[in-house]
């Protein structure tokens, strides 16, 4: 059977144009993957289309304002998540009317399906008081518990994707004067951000401890499993869990769920009520445009903003009078000319 122009555009687009020319990361790779994997169920199971038998022309702007329904109601997907699917298809028709320009029409309707707006929640973060407990946890007397305060410290302490920090080698850290650590982000892109003196004798004692200080293990991951593996994002995300629900036996300080990006969250919010300029902290974080920084910005403005409104009494009075039942005043606007 002859491959349809839609199974010939998916495969270069996810084989050769995200990783070759966008220069895309695997997680980006995988997420659009994922879409379209849904999008194909969604094809052959709702709309009994056979997947042999799809071509561009049947993805309609119609049909992908359908697909983002059924996330939402089938699916039961967040608003945040819809917009991420429809980003991911956005990508590929934009890519597909360059090499398919005859269908330029039929591909930019799909493209100006509008994304949904959501309500800007505040960024999730802990206090530095709630940061300072959860790092006081791990038992420092056992291999495990020094192993886990230096994860714990290094996540948060330089501002890390869970992500970046699965994949630091030793190589990465750099202990010498200026001592830094080595990120590689979003897109492959490297970026280097200093230690602090606390996480940098933390780093050092464990690199020591677990005799990962020879040349010839330059290459092995910084932090490992019981199986002496490199650990997961999911691994991660539940060493974090486990001391978070161990706070919360002891204080309220710190929220039921904390997740690793929230580590990356605390620092920004941190730096930036330390004066730290905004520039640097997009830098620091490896943010590509200072508007996604600004988030940190615009929500401590709403913090200070509720801590104000808390503070202080209603001085001004809000109640205003019924101009309607002005008749003087009404008589006035009648005859104005």
């Amino acid at each position: 059977m002859k491959p349809t122009n839609f199974a010939i555009h998916l495969t270069a687009f996810l084989s050769e144009y995200l990783p070759a020319q966008k220069n895309a990361s695997s997680n980006t790779i995988a997420s659009y993957r994922d879409t379209f994997k849904l999008l194909l169920r969604y094809c052959q199971i709702q709309k009994s289309i056979s997947i042999e038998k799809l071509t561009m022309d049947m993805l309609t702007h119609k049909l992908i304002a359908d697909f983002l329904e059924w996330l939402e109601d089938s699916r039961k997907s967040s608003i945040s998540t819809r917009n991420q699917r429809l980003a991911a298809i956005h990508s590929f028709f934009r890519y597909a009317q360059y090499e398919e320009p005859s269908g330029i029409l039929h591909f930019q309707k799909v493209i100006a399906i509008p994304v949904k707006k959501t309500q800007r929640t505040v960024v999730p973060h802990l206090t530095p008081g709630a940061m300072q407990f959860l790092l006081s946890l791990p038992d420092k007397t056992t291999t495990k518990g020094r192993r886990d305060l230096t994860l714990l410290s290094t996540l948060y302490d330089s501002g890390c994707r869970v992500q970046e920090l699965a994949d630091l080698k030793i190589r990465d850290v750099i202990l010498d004067n200026p001592a830094v650590l080595i990120l590689t982000g979003k897109g492959d892109k490297v970026r280097r951000v200093p230690l602090m003196k606390n996480t940098l004798a933390l780093l050092k004692n464990y690199i020591l401890e677990s005799s990962l200080d020879k040349p010839w293990k330059s290459d092995y991951p910084l932090f490992t499993n019981k199986q002496h593996t490199k650990l997961t994002k999911e691994g991660i995300s539940y060493i974090i869990k486990q001391y978070v629900t161990l706070a919360r036996k002891n204080s309220t300080l710190v929220p039921e769920t904390a997740t690793p990006h929230m580590f990356r969250h605390s620092k920004a919010m941190h730096l930036l009520q330390a004066g730290v300029n905004l520039i640097y902290i997009r830098d620091f974080l490896g943010h590509e445009d200072i508007k996604t920084t600004e988030i940190y910005a615009k929500c401590d403005t709403e913090l200070k903003r509720q801590a104000i409104e808390n503070a202080y009494p209603d001085l001004v009075d809000s109640n205003l009078p019924d101009w309607s039942k002005d008749t003087a005043l009404l008589d006035w606007l009648s005859n104005l000319k």
